[in-house]
């Protein structure tokens, strides 16, 4: 069915609202007088969580498991690495919080902090990647909670194997295989991006190759000196041995794909050139790819690039060879009559023109996505983290995050930016917020 809701993540952190984080609840059906408005709001019990990442409970990650049931969505949190589990089940419109485990609990029983994305596992139990320690340090590796109580049962990876950094990651059951990628320090990117960061280590590097089963580390590759590994994704096909990983810093889309003898292999498949510019913090301007999504027919691939402001879609067919159908601009800091100047550009003739929907001028850019089961509507917010938010788009902290939607063209692939669609975070009640991570309870496509 189409999806007729969505469950978004809205933060307050780093805004100067003294007000605690929220679940908000988007009405997305065309027919109703709510039509693009929040029609429920879940406050958290603290404040300063910075609510980020979600993923249910149970995401039917086989295709006969027909009696599992989205009832459960999983909040972790970035900053203070508390978890929240909400009940979407009951009254799907209007969810509730059932259960929370204290940041205290992960620190002591897991040596985890930070926690980013939460999946399903085959077995029913919940897997939550970590990025860094209880003191901000830079570690990799995952926490598990038991899929029916909740409770915390520890760290999934064997002591030995776990990486200095970690982020995003998914698996694929027939292949006993899970890929996760790298992250940052979070004690050095808490204090903003900083270019005197480079070559020292705060940007991860690696991409993870696990053995499902044995929760052992068993390959990695070297993507480069600070390529920033995020975004991680398998085609769709159970059967398929192979996916894709978006590099935020180079720019780079790798493929990963699954060799003889149980080997796995990498190769750059697409590259977003930088730009340079001038009136920003660097000389040249990475192509800051957040986050990538492949549609459930396994036809397309769609990719955030959150500073230079567009979002692309790439042909499939060619799994090796992704080719560009369809691009858009909903933002970013190349916009013209902005403060940065491109002097180089190897994609564009000019600088994209700043987007207004609705009479609202649309700060930031592209983030998180989540792709309608069809492939025909991509959702996108344009919030990624709220101290960067701040230092590279303080007008979004000031009038609060939009979610768009782009009309996508399944045919033969194009993109274009619905002028009729626009949730406006910056009308909430307590003031503007950021607004993030994108589920439907009817199913997306990426559970």
């Amino acid at each position: 069915p189409r999806e007729e809701a969505a469950y978004v993540t809205c933060t307050y952190r780093e805004t100067c609202i003294d007000q605690p984080d929220f679940l908000a609840t988007i009405d997305l059906n065309p027919r109703s007088p709510c039509y693009c408005q929040v029609i429920h709001r879940l406050p958290m019990p603290n404040l300063k969580d910075e609510l980020h990442s979600s993923g249910w409970s149970a995401a039917c990650p086989c295709f006969d498991n027909t009696t599992t049931k989205r009832n459960k969505l999983i909040l972790p949190c970035l900053i203070s690495s508390r978890i929240y589990v909400v009940d979407v089940g009951s009254q799907c419109r209007a969810p509730k919080l059932c259960k929370m485990i204290e940041p205290v609990d992960v620190f002591w029983k897991c040596n985890k902090g930070y926690l980013n994305i939460p999946r399903s596992l085959p077995n029913g139990d919940i897997l939550i990647a970590n990025i860094g320690d209880p003191s901000g340090n830079a570690k990799g590796g995952f926490i598990v909670l038991d899929g029916e109580t909740f409770e915390l049962k520890g760290n999934w990876e064997n002591e030995c194997d776990s990486p200095p950094s970690g982020y995003d990651f998914c698996y694929k059951p027939r292949h006993n295989v899970l890929v996760s990628s790298a992250g940052t320090a979070p004690k050095c990117t808490g204090y903003g991006f900083s270019p005197d960061d480079f070559k020292k280590g705060v940007f991860g590097r690696r991409l993870n190759v696990w053995n499902l089963s044995c929760r052992s580390l068993t390959q990695c590759f070297d993507l480069g000196e600070d390529s920033l590994p995020l975004s991680v994704k398998f085609l769709h096909n159970p059967d398929a041995a192979e996916g894709y990983v978006s590099c935020a810093l180079s720019g780079i889309v790798y493929r990963f794909y699954k060799c003889e003898a149980n080997n796995w292999a990498v190769e750059e498949v697409i590259r977003i050139p930088a730009k340079d510019v001038t009136g920003w913090i660097m000389p040249k301007m990475p192509a800051f790819t957040v986050d990538l999504i492949i549609s459930m027919d396994d036809k397309y691939l769609y990719l955030s690039n959150w500073l230079h402001g567009d979002i692309r879609q790439y042909e499939l067919s060619k799994t090796c060879k992704p080719r560009l159908v369809g691009q858009v601009f909903v933002g970013g800091s190349i916009l013209r009559g902005g403060p940065v100047a491109v002097c180089r550009d190897e994609e564009l003739k000019c600088q994209p023109e700043p987007l207004v929907i609705k009479c609202k001028r649309v700060y930031g850019g592209p983030s998180k996505m989540q792709l309608s089961v069809d492939g025909k509507r991509l959702y996108v917010t344009n919030s990624l983290y709220s101290t960067w938010d701040k230092q590279f788009y303080p007008n979004l902290v000031k009038e609060g995050s939009v979610m768009l939607q782009i009309d996508v063209d399944t045919e033969k692939g194009g993109l274009t930016v619905n002028k009729n669609f626009l949730v406006d975070f910056g009308k909430e009640p307590n003031g503007p917020c950021l607004a993030h991570d994108i589920h439907f309870p009817c199913g997306d496509s990426t559970t």
